[in-house]
């Protein structure tokens, strides 16, 4: 199978699964359970071209698979287990409440076929770094290194923050030790972190413009769904946050500003 046959096969497994996701949101009033299944879809992208596209480097199509399946596992595992029981995320609440009698039919295209649109195009580095036959060089050492330091970033973070909110002490508090203290949002950083690896693994095997995809990652998360998005949030509930975004960087971790 080609390249772009392998592309468009995986896309319509996409869909399939996306439309099968929303079927199921209808009978739980919940909109939400997309977010479980963000980094599934990547794992499933990446596995489906490892199928599809029996050319390519063995070496570099194991490592990729492996590395996508660990990223993604751990992310939809733990969105999982934050959101259980937790009713529907508030965005979802929020657009439901809006559209009355017309969310479940807007829900389809603005919740579900929308993510998993992005999954398939934002998942190009996979597709070409699974067919790619250059041999491992530099750049997928430096890939690797990328994957390590933002899985490093992102589950920790995420680790963190659920042990700091699982004391009860804590409540109302902010988070601003750990890698909280370098960076108001870790997890997001490391996932972008993760995304230039994915990129930089495609860029090895001699695909420039797969880079677009870790580009486009990092503005959804620092400017769209991420960063942005939160803490508008955060600024109305959270006393003090004020001051933390004065003495720490929103996204790319650094020292704390003193005074």
């Amino acid at each position: 199978m080609d390249l772009i046959s392998a592309w468009f096969q995986t896309g319509a497994l996409l869909l399939a699964s996306v439309f099968l996701l929303w079927l199921l949101s209808l009978r739980l009033r919940d909109a939400g359970i997309i977010d479980s299944f963000w980094g599934l879809g990547f794992v499933l992208s990446v596995w489906a071209y490892f199928v599809w596209l029996p050319g390519g480097l063995a070496e570099r199509k194991w490592l990729l698979a492996a590395l996508v399946s660990l990223w993604g596992l751990r992310l939809s595992a733990h969105i999982t287990w934050r959101n259980w029981r937790r009713g529907e995320d508030f965005r979802y609440a929020k657009w439901r409440e809006e559209h009355g009698r017309r969310w479940p039919w807007r829900s389809l295209w603005q919740v579900f076929l929308l993510q998993g649109a992005l999954i398939w195009l934002i998942g190009l580095p996979l597709l070409v770094a699974q067919a790619s036959s250059a041999p491992l060089g530099w750049l997928d050492g430096l890939a690797l290194a990328a994957w390590a330091l933002g899985f490093y970033f992102e589950a920790v973070g995420d680790w963190q923050l659920a042990q700091f909110k699982h004391n009860p002490a804590n409540k109302g508090k902010l988070l601003t030790s750990g890698l909280w203290a370098y960076t108001r949002h870790p997890n997001y950083f490391g996932d972008a972190l993760q995304w230039w690896a994915f990129g930089l693994f495609a860029l090895a095997g001699g695909a420039w413009w797969a880079l677009l995809s870790p580009l486009l990652m990092s503005w959804l998360l620092r400017y769209v769904s991420g960063v942005a998005m939160l803490e508008k949030t955060l600024k109305k509930q959270k006393p003090g946050y004020a001051d933390y975004v004065r003495r720490t960087n929103a996204f790319i971790p650094w020292f704390p500003k003193s005074g």
